[in-house]
Parts: C-alpha cells; sequence; structure tokens
C-alpha cells in the first residue's frame, strides 16, 4: 500500500546524450537484491521502448533490464532517437507486484 516507484533523472521530454544515466526513485518500499525475502522491499526492472507491461504473476523475462542486485541507477547507452523509460518493481523472484508498482512513462530524445 502507498508504494511508489519513479524515474528522478532524465526528465520527461528530456534532451539527452547518447550515455544516459537513469536514476530510480522509491517511496514506502525497500530496494533489496533479487532472492532476498525481506517483505516490503523488491527491486527494479527498466523497460525501454515496452509499450505493454510485463504479466502479472509470472517472472519477467528480458526485456525489462533487471536490476536485481539492487541497484538505484544505470547508465544506458542510447542511438539518437526517441525513447520511453518506465520502471516496474519486482519480488525476490523477479514477479511483478500485486498491485504492480509502476512509474510514470517517461519520454527522452537522444541526439
Amino acid at each position: 500500500e502507498g508504494a511508489k516507484v519513479s524515474i528522478l533523472a532524465p526528465a520527461d521530454g528530456a534532451v539527452v546524450g547518447t550515455e544516459v544515466v537513469v536514476l530510480f526513485g522509491l517511496e514506502n518500499m525497500g530496494v533489496a537484491p533479487a532472492g532476498t525475502d525481506n517483505p516490503l522491499t523488491g527491486h527494479h526492472h527498466l523497460l525501454v521502448n515496452q509499450t505493454e507491461l510485463p504479466e502479472a504473476g509470472k517472472p519477467m523475462g528480458n526485456p525489462p533490464l533487471h536490476f536485481g542486485g539492487g541497484q538505484t541507477q544505470t547508465t544506458l547507452t542510447l542511438e539518437p532517437g526517441t525513447y520511453t523509460l518506465q520502471l516496474i518493481m519486482g519480488d525476490k523472484f523477479h514477479i511483478p507486484h500485486n498491485p504492480p508498482v509502476v512509474s510514470d512513462v517517461v519520454t527522452i530524445t537522444v541526439e
């Protein structure tokens, strides 16, 4: 209840270079590596240009990008173009939480 994940950077609508630092935010929930059995925790998964959320109740495959070590940021190397970014939290088995903890979609332009 009340958990919220967000992309802190880059901002929605940002124009960025090919090296993009993505900062993950999380409220009212903890970050823990995959496989860690702590209540109210999970780890980040990043959807890049993915229009549908992963299926509920099933482990997430690839994509999305997994951050099972408990990472709270990443650097992406992207070709020029327009991209959408979205985070979804997964439990110790990479299964989306119920209800899903999903960020708003952030759209960026890479030059």
